[in-house]
């Protein structure tokens, strides 16, 4: 099942596979649904799986709104209601693992489990290189040419206004930029049971995914080896036991 939810002013393009308790997976920052390959399939063989696209991805349109987690995490919760779902366990990756975090803190209720992977919690916690856009060229840790090739075409290929994609970019980029975080008392509120899952040449620092799990009460640290950030969600073979394990 597809379709289009009306929430906070967005048409927001969700789709539903399989049958169980509901588990919503939260893309990339410039990426779709179709960026979890073959994880989601593999989920859905025992789960409801809810792969949603956030303001401006795929085939959700962007608005005049700014791009903010606080907004993106109301726009999930937001998408639960019209979907008559009151608690889903949540798998986000990178800005999807920031709007689960933020569902987590301002909506306790919301989320069962969350699993978390590649996201920081603070400004600092990324590798210089990704940090500074000087170093971006020369970094092993960034998205290859490929990487951004199969974004843009993507984004032609889904998005209701194709020719968007720079604009777009520049206003996620700047998003990205302006992320405060979290504090870690916020992070130490967190009541559901939450999964971290890292690449070890992931943006974020190793020390800064330690940090975190100190601070989330009960949480579990997964550190994948041989993955840089986008390969986090392409390691299926390592990351989907994972979450199964996780999950149950």
């Amino acid at each position: 099942m597809n379709g289009y939810a009306p929430v906070n002013g967005l048409r927001m393009y969700y789709e539903v596979h399989g049958t169980g308790r509901p588990l919503v997976l939260l893309h990339g920052g410039l990426l779709t649904i179709e960026s979890f390959g073959d994880i989601w399939p593999e989920l859905a063989a025992d789960r409801q799986v809810i792969a949603v696209e956030l303001q401006g991805h795929g085939r959700t349109a962007d608005i005049d709104r700014d791009l903010t987690v606080p907004f993106l995490a109301s726009d999930v919760a937001g998408l639960l209601d019209h979907l008559g779902i009151g608690q889903a366990d949540v798998f986000g990756f990178s800005l999807g693992g920031g709007v689960a975090l933020q569902l987590a803190v301002d909506h306790p209720d919301r989320v069962g489990r969350v699993i978390l992977a590649s996201v920081s919690y603070a400004p600092d916690g990324y590798h210089d290189e990704i940090s500074d856009p000087a170093k971006h060229a020369t970094s092993t840790r960034m998205p290859t040419e490929e990487d951004f090739r199969q974004m843009r075409e993507a984004y032609a290929r889904l998005a209701p206004d194709p020719g968007h994609f720079d604009a777009f970019a520049a206003k996620a980029s700047q998003a990205a930029g302006s992320l405060k975080g979290w504090s870690a008392a916020e992070l130490g509120r967190i009541s559901a049971p939450v999964l971290l899952i890292f690449g070890d040449h992931d943006f974020i620092r190793l020390e800064h995914a330690v940090e975190m799990h100190g601070l989330i009460p009960g949480a579990q640290l997964a550190v994948l080896p041989g993955a840089t950030h986008m390969g986090v969600v392409r390691r299926t073979d390592l990351i989907v036991p994972l979450i199964r394990d996780f999950l149950r």
